[in-house]
């Protein structure tokens, strides 16, 4: 009998087809095991990679700081800018600074969310200070913000929804929420709330004082001074009282 068509053999023309079905089945298993082996990323640690960590709020803080100290600076009898001038110069600088942060994040190709987030922020506080022409208005969002954030805090603690426990598992567990399963650290969380609460009104409300007492000013030195410090002691309260927690927790060795 006269072979087929192909080889002597009767094989098919293309020999090597069986290989590749079989090597495609057999990278299609390995990526469904893979698949299996390593899930999808949660909504909360797909937001933990999408925040930036400590240095997004570092970098929402650069542009308030620039307005600052360009308002105060060019406010001095060193300087002596003529006032609405100088208001405008402080404000282009902190809008420029919020811009330009946003600018590098974007030829880096990294998110840019929280960039945006404190363009608008910022915006937002320079357009009231331009239309009143008083520095004291570019603060103004910045402290109904706080007060409102610890309303916010305050009211978590009283759903047994701590706010700080969620910022830690987004910021530093990547997102997982394993701590509400855990009495010792849920606890942490909540008193670590109401502390977090407390410094907010501190902030807001000294800010805000000064602010009725027309202390625009002021309020640049308070922002400086006292909210930034106490931010930073607030951060490693949190950090010494979810490690003493959690190393109370690790198994000891034997």
């Amino acid at each position: 009998m006269t072979p087929g068509p192909g080889s002597e053999t009767g094989r098919p023309d293309h020999p090597d087809l069986g290989d590749r079905v079989a090597e495609e089945l057999v990278e299609e298993l390995e990526l469904k095991k893979a698949d299996e082996e390593e899930p999808l990323p949660t909504m909360s640690e797909q937001i933990a990679e999408q925040l930036g960590g400590v240095r997004g709020l570092m970098e929402s803080s650069i542009p308030v700081l620039a307005f600052v100290l360009l308002n105060f600076l060019l406010g001095t009898s060193v300087v002596n800018v003529p006032r609405p001038y100088g208001l405008y110069i402080a404000i282009a600088g902190a809008v420029g600074t919020a811009a330009l942060i946003g600018v590098f994040r974007l030829i880096r190709r990294e998110p840019i969310r929280h960039a945006v987030n404190g363009v608008v922020g910022i915006a937002l506080g320079a357009y009231l200070a331009y239309r009143s022409g008083d520095a004291k208005d570019f603060y103004l969002p910045g402290i109904l913000l706080t007060l409102g954030q610890a309303v916010l805090l305050v009211g978590s603690v009283f759903f047994r929804k701590p706010i700080i426990g969620y910022v830690w598992a987004v910021m530093a567990n990547k997102g997982r929420h394993d701590w509400l399963e855990n009495a010792p650290l849920f606890r942490t969380f909540q008193w670590l709330t109401i502390a977090w609460a407390a410094s907010l009104v501190f902030r807001g409300g000294s800010q805000g004082l000064l602010y009725l007492a027309d202390q625009g000013d002021l309020i640049g030195v308070v922002r400086i001074l006292i909210s930034w410090p106490m931010y930073a002691a607030m951060l490693a309260l949190t950090v010494w009282a979810v490690r003493r927690v959690t190393r109370a927790q690790e198994p000891v060795a034997g």
